[in-house]
């Protein structure tokens, strides 16, 4: 009873916390002269040692997946990809000319999307082979993909491996046949299995599995027989996440109501039950929706607290910058944001003038450096402390008092100059967040911008 008191007290809208500042509250925009100099200055700063990130948005794909909220492009034909790989690398280029003579060393690269598989293995040989034209592997370089397990083939995955992929991602969301129907994504167990096995039999050393609940008509049942099903499969990672509601910007949710969909308190049981099962099978989890084993890079990290969240999700390492490629992509100096444009067109077209296609971003203050530093302490290790000084500033003087109502439910322990969140508090990480949120505090926006953090 208690519990279900709480999901309906904090299920409100609010962040993923992917950064901070979260992007409807930017209002600090560089210039793209701005925002070259901070690349320089994060590139000079990261790279001899950590080296640096890059993220490569892909976004087309086949058929409209109705739960995605993702920037993507509906297209059958083929033809688009070669002009759009072209394009890639001519930005990529721009930002070469922005670091300066010395090589860039790559230590993570994520393919996102859209679906990335929906690339031909040549093309998508041809888009990494192109980066590394000007750069080069750091010690510990790490580079994985997202894809569609119908349409992965094992060219692709011996394609990308020769390139130096050693990390999948398979967006599964449910196995049950009545929810895929209605998110417009069906694939069957048999399929994810043969991806699966191949990737190890070629040598992918880390296989995460993507896993959606609180989708349309989805059931405890089903939840039940598609995590069992998983499990079998022992990924590497499972991401778990919550399905995000968000129709006023994915038109493709129109089509469920909120009768589809489970209530605040059911989701929540289906969250629940695979935390169980996920850790009866010997998962421990990570920061907020996400499982590995506790051999897997994601584990160590979160133990020896070296774990980072970015735009990708949870990371093992960190590095000061990270470039986006590709439309709608977000890059992170981390003194700075930048978007690139969302329109395919209106991307393409910015780089064929030779210019950033940037469109929007944000210089970050020094008190959004602070609230950043202290939010991803929660987002990665659910606590953070600070010191004498940073305890006078107004948003940590009167904390304890901001937080007395989720003191008293359990949620949070505050002393003078730290904040833990308890194991009760975990599934209301995102609402402890809130509560360091400068920008949200202050605006209070009127309109839905956020999913619900239940």
């Amino acid at each position: 009873m208690e519990n279900k008191t709480l999901i309906r007290k904090y299920n409100v809208p609010g962040p993923r916390y992917t950064s901070y500042p979260t992007v409807p509250f930017w209002d600090n925009d560089p210039t793209l002269q701005q925002w070259a100099d901070h690349v320089a200055d994060a590139f000079q700063a990261s790279n001899d040692k950590d080296g640096i990130s890059v993220y490569i948005h892909l976004p087309y794909c086949e058929k409209l997946c109705t739960f995605c909220g993702c920037n993507k492009r509906i297209t059958v034909n083929h033809g688009v990809e070669e002009s759009y790989i072209d394009t890639l690398l001519k930005e990529w280029k721009m930002y070469v000319q922005i670091f300066g003579e010395e090589k860039a060393k790559i230590k993570e690269i994520h393919l996102g999307g859209g679906t990335p598989t929906f690339f031909s293995p040549e093309n998508l040989q041809k888009l990494i082979n192109g980066i590394f034209e000007d750069a080069v592997a750091h010690e510990e370089m790490e580079l994985g993909f997202e894809a569609n397990p119908v349409n992965t083939t094992v060219e692709h995955l011996e394609a990308l491996y020769a390139v130096g992929f050693r990390r999948l991602s398979l967006g599964i969301q449910d196995f049950d046949p009545v929810v895929q129907k209605a998110i417009n994504r069906v694939q069957s167990y048999e399929q994810v299995e043969f991806v699966t096995n191949k990737a190890r039999e070629i040598g992918y050393t880390s296989v995460n599995f993507d896993l959606v609940f609180g989708l349309p008509f989805q059931k405890l049942e089903c939840v039940k027989d598609t995590i069992a099903k998983s499990n079998a499969l022992r990924p590497d990672r499972i991401a778990y996440y919550s399905y995000a509601h968000v129709p006023w910007t994915a038109p493709g949710q129109r089509g469920f109501s909120d009768e589809d969909l489970p209530s605040n308190e059911e989701k929540r049981a289906l969250y629940e039950v695979g935390k169980e099962m996920f850790e009866e099978a010997g998962y421990v989890e990570i920061g907020m929706d996400h499982f590995a084993l506790p051999t897997d890079a994601l584990a160590i990290a979160a133990d020896n607290k070296s774990l980072h969240r970015n735009f990708m999700g949870y990371a093992p390492t960190y590095t000061q910058l990270m470039v986006g490629l590709g439309c709608s992509s977000i890059s992170d100096s981390w003194t700075s944001f930048a978007q690139n444009l969302k329109k395919v067109e209106d991307y393409k077209a910015a780089v064929a003038e030779g210019k950033l296609p940037v469109f929007r971003g944000h210089v970050l203050s020094e008190e959004d450096l602070l609230v950043r530093k202290h939010i991803l302490n929660v987002m990665c290790h659910f606590e953070t402390e600070w010191d004498d000084e940073t305890a006078q500033l107004p948003l940590f003087a009167n904390l304890d008092e901001k937080l007395e109502e989720m003191q008293k439910d359990g949620l949070v322990i505050v002393n003078d100059r730290s904040l833990e969140v308890t194991e009760k508090g975990r599934p209301f990480v995102r609402n402890i967040c809130m509560t360091l949120d400068a920008r949200m505090l202050v605006a209070k926006p009127q309109a839905r911008i956020f999913s619900s953090t239940i």
